[in-house]
C-alpha cells in the first residue's frame, strides 16, 4: 500500500551548433580569450585559496546551518534547502499537512542533522476492519496490518490473527480500498496450581491449548476439564498437582526486532512501522519444604511476544565538500557514510564545534584538548580532525562502521 514515487529527471539544454570548421587555431584568434580567462581565472581561485587556508590547501567545509532535504509527498519530489530543526519544523514551514492515518517517515521529532535527507509522506488509503459482526471503516498509511489496527484504535492481542487483503470485488462486497480480517482468540481463564492465568488460544480443545502451551501433566497431576473437551471462551481449566507447594512466576519476553532496509529513507534514519509487544512466560516450580529447594515444574510460554518491525533508510548522497575532506584525510570511500552519519550527528560538521562539557571538534574529543595536542589549528583544519577520529574509531571500535553502529544503538561514540 506505499506509493512509489518517481524521481525528477534533469533536463540539458543542448548548445547550439556552430556554424564553420575551426580548421586552424591561428586563424581563430577569439579561442585564446575563453582558454586565457579560465587560467587567470584558476590561478585567483589557488591563490584565495591559500590564502584563506593560511598558505595550506586544505579543503573547506561549509560554514551554513541550512539543510537540502529531498522531501516525497503526494506524488511528487521536492529538493529544498531548509534550516528547519527536524522533520515536524519542516512540515510546518512547507505548509504540510498530516490528516488522519497520514504517516511521515522518519517521525517529526527526527533532527535533520545532514544534507541530502530524506523525508517521506504517507497519505492514508481506505481501509475495512472486519472484527467478527463488527464493521469499522478507517483511513490508515500504516504499513502492517497490526500497525493498521493499533492506528484505528482497534485492540489486537498477540494471538489475535489479522490478515490484510485487497477487496477483489467492490460491487458485491460494498468496501472501497483494503479490508482488514481479525480472527479473535478464545479468551481462556486458567488456574495453575491454584495461580490464576488468563490466556488466549485458537486451540479446539484444552488438550490442544495443553500442548501449544507446552503444559505437560505429570504423574500426579489431573486438569479438569478433560483433554478432550472443547474450549468455550473465559471457562475455567485447572491443572493440579496435590500434595505439593508450587511457586509461580512471571516473566516477560523482549519482543524481537525485525529490520528492514528502505532506500527511499537516508542512511542512518530509521522509521518504526510496527511496535513490539512483549510476551509473558509463566515458571513454575516445587518447593521441598525442608530444604527450600526449587524444581522447575513447567515453563509455559502463555502469550508470545510480537516483533517490532524497524525500517532503516540505505540511501547515501554526501555533498562533494565533505567528500573532498574524508579523502584528504585517507578515508576511504567505502567508509564516506559510515564517517558522514557520525560527524553529522555530532557537530553538524561544525570544524569549531564546542559543547557545555568542554568536547570539541567534528567527531566531540573530550575533552577538546586531546585534539588540540594534535591539531593545534583544528577550528580550521577538519583535515587534521578526521585523522585523529580516525585513529580514535579505529582504535576503539575497529573501524568506522562499528563506530557508526554503536553510535546507533546508544546515541555517542
Amino acid at each position: 500500500m506505499r506509493r512509489r514515487f518517481g524521481l525528477f529527471k534533469k533536463h540539458y539544454s543542448k548548445l547550439p551548433a556552430t556554424k564553420g570548421t575551426v580548421k586552424g587555431v591561428h586563424k581563430h584568434p577569439a579561442f585564446f580569450v575563453p582558454t586565457i580567462t579560465f587560467g587567470v581565472l584558476l590561478v585567483i581561485g589557488v591563490v584565495a585559496l591559500l590564502i584563506i587556508n593560511n598558505g595550506n590547501p586544505t579543503p573547506k567545509l561549509s560554514t551554513s546551518n541550512s539543510r537540502v532535504v529531498i522531501m516525497n509527498v503526494d506524488g511528487s519530489e521536492h529538493i529544498i534547502p531548509t534550516r528547519a530543526k527536524n522533520v515536524g519544523e519542516l512540515l510546518q514551514r512547507m505548509h504540510v499537512q498530516l490528516h488522519e492515518g497520514d504517516i511521515v517517515e522518519p517521525a517529526k521529532n527526527t533532527e535533520i542533522v545532514s544534507d541530502n535527507f530524506r523525508v517521506n509522506v504517507y497519505r492514508a488509503l481506505p481501509v475495512t476492519i472486519v472484527d467478527g459482526d463488527k464493521e469499522t471503516r478507517a483511513l490508515s498509511a500504516a504499513a502492517t496490518p497490526r500497525s493498521i489496527a493499533k492506528q484505528s484504535g482497534i485492540d489486537a492481542y498477540p494471538e489475535d490473527r489479522l490478515k490484510l487483503d485487497p477487496v477483489q470485488d467492490f460491487v458485491t462486497q460494498g468496501i472501497i480500498g483494503q479490508q482488514l480480517v481479525v480472527e479473535r482468540a478464545t479468551p481462556v481463564n486458567m488456574s495453575l496450581y491454584g495461580t490464576p492465568i488468563v490466556a488466549r488460544t485458537h486451540a479446539k480443545t484444552v488438550g490442544a491449548f495443553l500442548k501449544e502451551k507446552n503444559i505437560t501433566l505429570a504423574e500426579g497431576e489431573t486438569v479438569q476439564p478433560s483433554v478432550d473437551s472443547p474450549i468455550r471462551p473465559n471457562e475455567p481449566i485447572f491443572v493440579n498437582r496435590k500434595g505439593v507447594t508450587v511457586q509461580v512466576a512471571t516473566e516477560d519476553i523482549a519482543p524481537p526486532t525485525e529490520y528492514v532496509e528502505d532506500a527511499m529513507l537516508s542512511f542512518g534514519s530509521t522509521a518504526v512501522r510496527q511496535q513490539g509487544v512483549p510476551g509473558k512466560r509463566i515458571v513454575t516450580y516445587q518447593i521441598n519444604t525442608q530444604t527450600g529447594e526449587r524444581t522447575k515444574l513447567q515453563d509455559i510460554v502463555i502469550q508470545q511476544p510480537v516483533g517490532a518491525i524497524v525500517a532503516r533508510g540505505t540511501y547515501v548522497d554526501i555533498p562533494s565538500d565533505k567528500q573532498s575532506v574524508m579523502a584528504a584525510a585517507g578515508i576511504s570511500k567505502s567508509d564516506f557514510m559510515y564517517v558522514d552519519l557520525i560527524i553529522s550527528r555530532e557537530s553538524g560538521w561544525r570544524a569549531g564545534a564546542m559543547n557545555a562539557g568542554g568536547c570539541g571538534g567534528l567527531g566531540q574529543a573530550c575533552p577538546a584538548s586531546k585534539l588540540a595536542a594534535v591539531c593545534p589549528n583544528w577550528q580550521r583544519d577538519p583535515v587534521c580532525q578526521l585523522k585523529f577520529f580516525s585513529g580514535y574509531a579505529q582504535g576503539r571500535y575497529g573501524g568506522w562502521q562499528r563506530a557508526a553502529e554503536v553510535w546507533q544503538d546508544q546515541h555517542w561514540w
